[in-house]
């Protein structure tokens, strides 16, 4: 089973739009809500395809009711924790040719306390979780070291941690050794201090986080596709994409299935790819079921050093 934390969930509404000119007046042609934040997609996309999950998520005010509201509608297995502000709300427009704009509030402040009731939830549903999943933007106030101290506490009881986060949470959680890492290109740069243009710079950066502590780190690169850096080698796939319809959750589909097929070389870098790549075709933050994967579609090498990515 994998376990997901998400301490800043959100209700993202997606908004299509032909283009995106400041402004002017724009007409939708398609507008959707769906459950956000980056662990809460990681249980979402693992339940599309029927593997366990449960999924610990505070929310609060109007927005976080309908949140709850719309998980239990997908039948998603969660633990909820009431807290007193109100969960955020994200905007996304999108354009016919895939590229998306994000509009994303900062949420809402945790307590000490809440924290602490977050922390309990999670440990209580984490006595059959093979896999961790502690993911997404911090909350204002909250320290940078949380994803650490959990991640510690998770690895003291035998369970795999995962971490997709940025800044200086990232930074303190690569100290408590995680499994893994999913940092993404601007995370990588940030991270690093590396300027991201080729692969070979992603494989250089990666080799620093695993120098930092993460035991593994697979980077995600856009339409650049992903590299994967292990102990037991390094491997570099891309997925095509014939029809982009929003990337928003793509990331997270792809660490899903990337988990969801055992988290180990090649085989499950090309799954997490088939995943990620049926996100980007979907609307919103929609995750794929099984119909929607195209395997036929990804490939995977050794990392070419001088291959540029795209700006």
């Amino acid at each position: 089973m994998i376990l997901t934390l998400t301490l800043n969930p959100s209700l993202d509404r997606t908004i299509e739009i032909a283009s995106l000119e400041r402004g002017a007046v724009i007409r939708a042609a398609a507008a959707r809500i769906d459950p956000g934040g980056k662990g809460v997609n990681v249980s979402r996309a693992l339940l599309a395809n029927g593997v366990a999950s449960c999924a610990v998520v505070p929310y609060g005010g109007d927005e976080g009711r309908r949140l709850v509201n719309l998980l239990y509608g997908e039948g998603l297995d969660m633990v909820t924790v009431p807290v007193g502000g109100s969960t955020r709300s994200n905007v996304t427009l999108a354009e016919p040719d895939g590229t998306t704009t994000k509009i994303n509030e900062p949420g809402t402040a945790l307590s000490g306390m809440e924290l602490d009731l977050i922390a309990e939830a999670l440990l209580g549903a984490a006595h059959s979780a093979d896999w961790a999943v502690v993911s997404g933007s911090l909350p204002p106030g909250v320290p940078a070291q949380v994803y650490a101290t959990l991640g510690r506490r998770f690895a003291d009881a035998g369970i795999l941690v995962a971490v997709d986060t940025s800044g200086p949470a990232l930074g303190c959680a690569l100290g408590a050794g995680p499994a893994l890492v999913k940092p993404n290109r601007e995370e990588l740069a940030e991270a690093t201090g590396l300027a991201i243009t080729r692969l070979g710079d992603v494989v250089e950066a990666a080799e620093k986080l695993r120098a930092a502590g993460a035991r593994a780190v697979l980077a995600s690169l856009g339409s650049d596709g992903a590299l994967l850096l292990q102990e037991e080698g390094c491997w570099y796939g891309r997925a095509t994409v014939t029809e982009p319809r929003s990337s928003v959750g793509a990331g997270d589909a792809m660490l899903a299935g990337f988990l969801a097929a055992g988290a180990q070389g090649p085989a499950a870098l090309a799954e997490g790819l088939a995943w990620g790549a049926a996100a980007v075709s979907l609307p919103g933050s929609r995750m794929p079921h099984p119909a929607d994967l195209r395997r036929d579609l990804v490939e995977i090498s050794p990392p070419d050093p001088e291959l540029a990515l795209h700006p």
